[in-house]
C-alpha cells in the first residue's frame, strides 16, 4: 500500500488531557473486541478519569477471538470472555447496538437507538470476514468471526461432516485443524497455488503444503468455486466436492461501512488511515486495531495488521495520546501466531523490502525459521516451532543491529549470536 498522510488540522487533537479536565471528559469507543476493551482498560490504567463509553454491536459479553477456532469451536470452552471487571472500572458498556454514522463536525455518533455525543471518539470496529459470492443466504455456508459463529459450527464438527474449507489462509488451516481433531473428512480448496500465497513467499509456503496431507486433509490448489448448491461445492473446472458444511475463510475487511459519508479518509481498503499517533483525518477521532492502517517509520511504508497482538499493543499509544501528557507514536515490529497440524507457527516484522532471505534448520524437519534482511538488517522472522528464535528475533528487529548471515543461517547457534 502506498504512503499516506491523513488530512486536516490535528490542533483539536492535541491539548494535555491533564486529570484537572479529564472528569468533564467523554470518550466513546465503538468496537468492544480487543482493540476497544483494552483501550478502555489503558485509558484507566493511565490515569484517565473521564467519562469510558463502550458501545458494541454482539450483544455478548466482550469476548477474545483466538479460542473461537480452537477450544470454542471443539467444546472445550464454552465462551472466551474478557476477564475485565467493567463495573469496577467505570466503564459503561452498551451491547447490542450498531453505529449507523457519524458526524464529526457535531462530534456525535448515530446509532440505531438515537444519538451519542463524544468529547473523543476511538474507531475499534475491527474487520469483517469477506463473504464468498454467490454463496451468501445458501444453506450449510459457514463463516468464522464471531461467537456465534463457533456456536453454529460446533454441532456440526461434534457430527463429524464432510466439510469444505474455501481458502488455504491462517483461519482456513486452523479451522481445518480443528475439524480434523473432531474427525471430519476435510477437503481444502485454494484458488492460488499454494496455501498463505497472499502472506507469505512461495519457497517459504511450500513446505507448509505437506502438513495438510500429513493431517489427513485434502488440499486442492489451483480450485477456484464456481458456486455452491446445498450439500455441494461445484469448482471452475466442474468437479463436484461432497460438502455437509462449507466454511468460507477468504479473508477480511475493515468493518468501517458505517464511516461513508462521515468525511473521515478511508485507504484503498475501506481501512480508517491514521498518523502516527493513530490520529485520523477528523479532530477528536482516534482508530486502532484491525479497521486501520498507519505509517510505520521502521519500514517505510503504511501497514495494515490484522492480528491480535496490534489489537493490543495499539490501545496503549492511542490512550496516552488522549490522555496528552506524554503523546506517543505507534510503529510496532508486527507480530502474530497460528496453530495448525501440530505445529505452533510464529512471525515478527514485515518482509515486503527485504532484499535477501536465509533459511534456519529444514523445512521439511519439525522446526526451522526463515530470515528476511535489508541492508543486512533482521526486518522479519518466521519460526516453526522455535520460539526463541522468534523472541529473540523481535527484538534484533526492534534493535536494528547488523546481522551475519552466515552465522544466521546455523540453527544450533542462538539468534542474537548472528549480530555481526
Amino acid at each position: 500500500m502506498n504512503e499516506q498522510t491523513p488530512a486536516g488540522s490535528r490542533t483539536a487533537q492535541d491539548a494535555p488531557g491533564g486529570s484537572s479536565g479529564q472528569a468533564e471528559r467523554r470518550v466513546v469507543i465503538v468496537g468492544a473486541g480487543m482493540a476497544g476493551v483494552h483501550t478502555a482498560v489503558a485509558l484507566r490504567e493511565q490515569g484517565f478519569a473521564g467519562e469510558i463509553t463502550l458501545i458494541g454491536a454482539e450483544p455478548h459479553q466482550p469476548y477474545d477471538r483466538p479460542p473461537l477456532s480452537k477450544a470454542v469451536l471443539l467444546g472445550k470452552a464454552e465462551g472466551s470472555a474478557f476477564d475485565v471487571d467493567f463495573e469496577a472500572l467505570g466503564l459503561a458498556l452498551h451491547l447490542g447496538r450498531e453505529v449507523t454514522g457519524l458526524r464529526p463536525a457535531e462530534h456525535e455518533l448515530d446509532t440505531e437507538q438515537g444519538p451519542v455525543p463524544y468529547d473523543v471518539l476511538v474507531v475499534a470496529t475491527g474487520a469483517e470476514p469477506i463473504q464468498l459470492p454467490g454463496a451468501v443466504g445458501v444453506p450449510g455456508v459457514h463463516l468464522l468471526r464471531t461467537l456465534d459463529d463457533a456456536e453454529r459450527l460446533r454441532p456440526v464438527l461434534a457430527e463429524q461432516h464432510d466439510i469444505v474449507v474455501v481458502g488455504a489462509g491462517w483461519i482456513g488451516a486452523e479451522f481445518a485443524t480443528a475439524a480434523r481433531e473432531a474427525g471430519c473428512a476435510v477437503t481444502v480448496v485454494e484458488a492460488a497455488d499454494r496455501p498463505l500465497a497472499g502472506a507469505l513467499p512461495a519457497e517459504v509456503a511450500a513446505p507448509m503444503e505437506v502438513w495438510y496431507a500429513d493431517a489427513g486433509v485434502d488440499l486442492r490448489t489451483h480450485a477456484r468455486v464456481d458456486r455452491v448448491e446445498p450439500g455441494t461445492v461445484v469448482l471452475a473446472d466442474g468437479t463436484r466436492l461432497p460438502a455437509d458444511a462449507v466454511v468460507v475463510g477468504i479473508g477480511a475487511r475493515p468493518a468501517t461501512r458505517w464511516l461513508e459519508g462521515s468525511g473521515i479518509e478511508l485507504g484503498s481498503h475501506r481501512e480508517v488511515v491514521t498518523d502516527d499517533r493513530l490520529r485520523t483525518s477528523a479532530p477528536d477521532v482516534y482508530a486502532v486495531g484491525d479497521c486501520s492502517s498507519f505509517p510505520s517509520g521502521r519500514y517505510g511504508e503504511r501497514l495494515m495488521v490484522h492480528h491480535w497482538d496490534n489489537a493490543l499493543q495499539g490501545p496503549r499509544t492511542v490512550a496516552a495520546n488522549i490522555i496528552g501528557e506524554t503523546p506517543e507514536t505507534y510503529d510496532p515490529v508486527p507480530y502474530f501466531w497460528s496453530e495448525q497440524f501440530g505445529r505452533f507457527v510464529q512471525y515478527a516484522g514485515h518482509h515486503a523490502a527485504a532484499d535477501a532471505m536465509v533459511w534456519r534448520g529444514d523445512p521439511s524437519g519439525a522446526a526451522w525459521a526463515v530470515c528476511w534482511l535489508r541492508d543486512e538488517r533482521l526486518v522479519a522472522l518466521l519460526a516453526v516451532g522455535r520460539p526463541r528464535d522468534l523472541a529473540q528475533g523481535r527484538r534484533l528487529i526492534e534493535a536494528g543491529n547488523p546481522m551475519d548471515a552466515t552465522l544466521l543461517a546455523d540453527p544450533s547457534r542462538p539468534l542474537k549470536a548472528a549480530t555481526a
